[in-house]
């Protein structure tokens, strides 16, 4: 036989056992032993056994699942594994990096230190290995929900403050929430005081919290925000989830009379200083009603423009850009602060302000000896100021940290729960 015909046998050979071999692999039983009782036995079988010996049993899980959108910040990053342990995992950003995390003691879960960034896409590439030494892979990549679609509120106090017995929890939502029961339940405020606590909104992005009478002096005041997946408006989740606690200082509340201009400082219900004052005139009276101190200022500048007092020429009704010892009283411009430019004569005689309450001080705010000095140096933010006999409406609750004008039933009526 030529070498030629040799190959071409072969060849022929070749075709026929390769028929063979397919019609066996494709052949759902037929009678024949190649693919019944002795399937164990084929290349195939032998192949499976040893791929599934050689496979970690170590599962990892990786949390949110791969391809995930409008991820939690605060708890969706998460990698466990069961049937082993942890050896590597790393989290990077999109354009590579590093987010860092802890892995647990025993070395079965990892997850972020710190909170996760909004709208920012994360890979997570995680190893382990079961108890034989296999290693197993897994990776996902996520993207955290964006700022369109979450909400936060900013809220006061600050915690690990001390403030005055008046001062409100407030939170403001950066967007209108219309879930208005879903949001207030994630939130809860409570004192060691025992007292009942609710809470009140004001329109679509405010909710404050408050107890019926003044906080109890030398309470604590925790605020809980579980806000994190909270749907307050439709396509819009809340993201925050902390805690927060703030202490409630001595029992001290002013009660200014603007008919008498005298102001009665009471700490414990105990009157502690009286002094003269100067409110507003009655072409700019003081509002009436309790307020709350919300901002301390030792100097700052009063321009008229910005509370709408401007001379015919359109030019401010006064511009002082020193004004000493300024106490917050309402959002629209209320103060209670020092007066340095004003005769000493008008305080405890003549309402001259244009709606401010006002004590006698000395340029530079330095001065220890004045009323302005010892008003500011013994307030503070949350402090009480009850203003009454000035001719004017009762502020309303909502210009300033000023609830308190709202009766307790009216309070409540205000509670989305």
């Amino acid at each position: 036989m030529t070498n030629s015909k040799r190959r071409r046998g072969l060849t022929v050979a070749s075709a026929l056992l390769g028929g063979v071999l397919v019609l066996s692999a494709c052949s759902g039983g037929g009678g024949g032993d190649a693919s019944g009782s002795k399937g164990k036995d084929t290349s195939q079988a032998k192949a499976d056994e040893a791929a599934a010996q050689k496979a970690s049993e170590a599962d990892i899980k990786i949390t949110p699942k791969d391809g995930s959108d409008n991820a939690s910040i605060n708890n969706s990053a998460a990698v466990t594994v069961s049937k082993g342990t942890l050896t590597n995992v790393t989290m990077t950003t999109e354009s590579g990096t590093a987010v860092a995390g802890t892995l647990s003691a025993d070395k079965t879960s990892w997850k972020p230190n710190a909170q996760l960034e909004r709208s920012t896409t994360y890979k997570v590439a995680a190893v382990a290995k079961d108890s034989a030494g296999r290693v197993a892979h897994e990776n996902a990549s996520f993207t955290t929900v964006a700022p369109a679609n979450s909400f936060i509120g900013t809220f006061t106090p600050d915690n690990g403050s001390t403030v005055g017995v008046g001062m409100p929890v407030s939170i403001n939502f950066d967007k209108a929430i219309t879930n208005k029961a879903a949001v207030q339940k994630g939130i809860t405020v409570s004192s060691s005081s025992g007292q009942e606590v609710v809470g009140h909104w004001f329109g679509a992005n405010r909710l404050d919290f408050r107890p019926e009478n003044y906080w109890k002096e030398n309470s604590t005041v925790t605020l809980k925000l579980a806000l994190d997946g909270v749907q307050g408006a439709s396509g819009v989740y809340g993201v925050q989830q902390k805690t927060v606690t703030f202490h409630i200082g001595r029992n001290q509340v002013s009660y200014v009379d603007a008919k008498t201009k005298q102001m009665k400082v009471t700490q414990d219900g105990k009157v502690v200083k009286t002094i003269p004052i100067s409110a507003g005139s009655p072409e700019h009276t003081t509002y009436n009603g309790i307020m709350v101190m919300s901002e301390k200022y030792k100097q700052t500048r009063m321009n008229g423009t910005t509370v709408g007092f401007t001379d015919n020429d359109g030019k401010a009704e006064y511009d002082i850009k020193d004004v000493p010892h300024a106490i917050r009283l309402t959002n629209s411009g209320t103060f209670l602060h020092g007066n340095y430019w004003g005769a000493k004569s008008i305080f405890g005689s003549v309402n001259t302000s244009h709606g401010c309450v006002g004590l006698s001080d000395t340029k530079g705010a330095n001065d220890t000896s004045t009323p302005g000095y010892w008003m500011y140096s013994h307030s503070i933010v949350g402090d009480v100021v009850v203003v009454s006999n000035t001719g004017d409406k009762t502020v309303q609750p909502d210009n300033g940290l000023n609830g308190w004008n709202l009766s307790w039933a009216d309070w409540k009526a205000g509670s989305a729960i």
